[in-house]
């Protein structure tokens, strides 16, 4: 009775923990559509098309700074767990000004080089001028954004997702409020736009440095000359250099993804890239529970305390389950209808339909995947799951162009789906192996 009490009391608390994470990735997910949105009613479709060609540069810098960060993010949980806090603010103050200044050095340059930057990505002719004024000033919001990601990873680390969410919350309404005031009211076009983006960055990383600071005093201590030892340095880079690395390359990879989607003509890219858009949020419930599971796994291995390491396991493997058969039935009869209030054509709305009927069947397999990764990333296991990660990716490209003849653009489908099973057996594969190096060791 008690064991299943504790599994109880571990399922609500990752559920506690999970839920700010999860509406910080929907707010951001809407953060990201705001400039669009209001460009593209205030400013035409050419300032429109303009913020499009930038997403994906813009995506690559994100990707790799959040990808860098989920390492930081166990170590810190570890230390944590193990009652190590004079380890932390080192950390924290070392990555902060590492990658800050890095991302400076970027977006300096960036910045300066955007036209020519634009020019390399084969931007049209009639919007790269748009385009390079608007990414021009977007590359400034770069530090900001690491530096903000580094105290998310240290706060998420210590089990605290909610200052991370209250951040997001308040950029989201000020990057709103000075859209409409720079775009609609002053009519400064994607300059406008990419200005209260830049703002709206740097008021929440303000934000999460002082209100963070504030919860926690002992944070405020982390800008020493013990900050930058080659020790910390080398341990950070350990557990953050894999999982950047797999983002990176995975982001790399969803673009030859997206070039081989287009051999299928626009109704299959309409469909298919509106489908990933609301396969993104529906995800993040279970996205969001695979960081909580390496959290709370993390801390409980430093802490070694293995009976509610294994607990966190099977609690996060239960609720990923639930929640994924629960995505699975919502998805598969709503997919269709909802892509069409996008406002995709019949031919589009058929071809999104049959996507989700195929693909959320195995949201599971996925949920189980995913379960399974924040356990292994928690126990430290962060280079192997970066390599599952990329070995995942490669069967999803050439499973794509060998089911092509067969299966036309529903190959798009089943090679993601085979990249799930992929994943989930290399994954439990290792677990395995690990569990019978512990009962030897036992």
């Amino acid at each position: 009775m008690k064991a299943n009490q504790n599994l109880k009391t571990i399922m609500k608390e990752l559920i506690w923990f999970s839920l700010p994470l999860i509406l910080s990735g929907i707010l951001q997910q809407l953060y990201n559509w705001a400039d669009a949105f209001i460009v593209g009613n205030f400013d035409g479709e050419l300032s429109l098309s303009a913020i499009g060609v930038t997403t994906t540069p813009i995506n690559f810098f994100v990707t790799t700074i959040t990808g860098f960060t989920l390492g930081l993010s166990v170590l810190i949980a570890k230390n944590f767990g193990a009652k190590k806090q004079e380890n932390i603010p080192p950390l924290l103050s070392a990555f902060a000004v590492v990658l800050g200044s890095i991302f400076l050095i970027i977006a300096v340059g960036g910045s300066v080089l955007s036209y020519q930057f634009m020019e390399l990505l084969h931007t049209p002719s009639d919007t790269i001028n748009l385009a390079s004024n608007y990414i021009h000033i977007i590359f400034l919001g770069l530090p900001f954004l690491a530096v903000y990601n580094v105290y998310t990873a240290t706060l998420r680390g210590i089990g605290d997702s909610r200052i991370p969410f209250l951040s997001i919350l308040l950029s989201s309404i000020v990057n709103v409020i000075l859209d409409i005031l720079f775009v609609a009211k002053l009519h400064w076009g994607v300059q406008g736009a990419a200005m209260a983006t830049v703002f709206s960055q740097a008021t929440m990383t303000v934000f999460i440095i002082l209100y963070g600071s504030s919860k926690y005093s002992w944070l405020k201590c982390g800008y020493r000359k013990t900050s930058f030892s080659g020790a910390v340095i080398r341990e950070g880079i350990q557990f953050g250099l894999p999982p950047m690395l797999q983002s990176s390359i995975i982001f790399l990879g969803g673009l030859v993804l997206q070039d081989f989607m287009t051999r299928f003509g626009t109704d299959t890219v309409t469909a298919i890239t509106t489908a990933y858009r609301i396969d993104t949020l529906v995800m993040l419930p279970i996205v969001n529970l695979g960081s909580g599971i390496s959290t709370f796994t993390a801390q409980n291995h430093g802490a070694k305390d293995e009976v509610r390491t294994r607990k966190t396991l099977i609690a996060g493997t239960l609720l990923t389950i639930l929640i994924s058969l629960g995505l699975t039935g919502l998805v598969i009869p709503t997919g269709g209808k909802i892509i069409a209030l996008f406002g995709a054509g019949t031919t589009a709305v058929t071809i999104g339909s049959a996507f989700f009927q195929r693909i959320a069947c195995f949201y599971p397999i996925f949920g189980l995947a995913t379960a399974f990764r924040g356990y292994l990333e928690g126990k430290g296991d962060l280079l192997y799951s970066s390599i599952a990660g990329m070995i995942s990716l490669a069967v999803r490209i050439i499973a794509s162009y060998a089911m092509a003849p067969y299966f036309g653009n529903m190959s798009i489908a089943y090679a993601e789906m085979l990249s799930w099973v992929c994943l989930l057996f290399m994954y439990l594969l290792r677990f395995a192996k690990n569990r019978k190096q512990d009962l030897i060791k036992g």
